[in-house]
């Protein structure tokens, strides 16, 4: 899966980032896997830690051009690249989101172009590696600023996110894969794992929860309704019409200001 990071990002309507902004809070629910940079990368900063990580990426891909039916390094190279992201990352002060620069959308890219070479060999994916690539697909649809590459990120995320649930059911699990299938545009989906998250909860979190499922799939709903305003919009009027009114701000960067 690729995603456009060069050159100006145009043809984007305004309501894209006020869909994102629903996007980013969906983030409450996120489960990541087990992997913790900082047992790779003693005191170092955030720059220092990037370089490292990089690094070990780039020679478990150099091993993988010998070994490319190797699965857990196709692992390593997907965790290793997503950490080298996070590291790369710069954080929204005023919504404290991941902003990310050019070089964390390429480690996040390379990520994802790993992930899906080890889904095609994996019979059985790790559950803790899919829940990590949601995170990290989510993270990509709530940066990049066209409406097919958020598409793709969110489908992305629903994919990885599904396998992590199935594997490693919770009201966690299943409250975010949820979420992702409402702004997939899967709602029936989206609506029975929400009542699997209910029916595993109990009291005011079930009622919560309930809530939350109600709000996303009204966002969900929304977002299919101006993506297709879009799409009309862009037939009617011409793709120069629609332009991105931020300028360049660009994705995560706008969504607070």
């Amino acid at each position: 899966m690729l995603f456009d990071t060069r050159g100006r990002r145009r043809h984007v309507i305004r309501v894209v980032y006020a869909v994102l902004a629903l996007l980013m809070g969906a983030s409450l629910f996120l489960v990541v896997g087990p992997f913790n940079i900082a047992s790779l990368i003693g005191g170092s900063t955030t720059t220092e830690t990037a370089k490292v990580l990089v690094e070990q990426a780039e020679k478990a891909e150099a091993k993988l051009v010998r070994e490319p039916q190797n699965q857990p390094l196709l692992l390593t190279v997907v965790r290793t690249r997503v950490a080298a992201g996070n590291a790369q990352a710069e954080t929204n002060p005023q919504t404290g989101t991941p902003v990310l620069t050019p070089e964390a959308l390429e480690s996040y890219e390379k990520a994802s172009e790993a992930w899906d070479i080890y889904l095609k060999q994996a019979e059985s994916p790790n559950p803790a590696g899919a829940a990590l690539m949601a995170g990290a697909f989510f993270t990509l649809a709530e940066n990049v600023s066209e409406i097919e590459p958020i598409d793709e990120a969110i489908a992305g995320a629903a994919k990885a996110q599904r396998i992590a649930a199935e594997a490693q059911p919770s009201v966690g699990t299943l409250t975010t894969l949820a979420i992702y299938e409402f702004f997939n545009g899967n709602f029936a989906a989206g609506e029975k794992v929400g009542k699997e998250a209910q029916a595993m909860a109990s009291g005011a979190q079930a009622k919560e929860i309930k809530k939350q499922m109600a709000e996303y799939r009204n966002a969900g709903e929304s977002w299919e309704k101006q993506k297709n305003t879009y799409a009309k919009t862009e037939k009617e009027r011409g793709k120069e019409s629609l332009e991105n009114p931020f300028g360049g701000l660009g994705g995560g960067s706008g969504l607070g200001e």
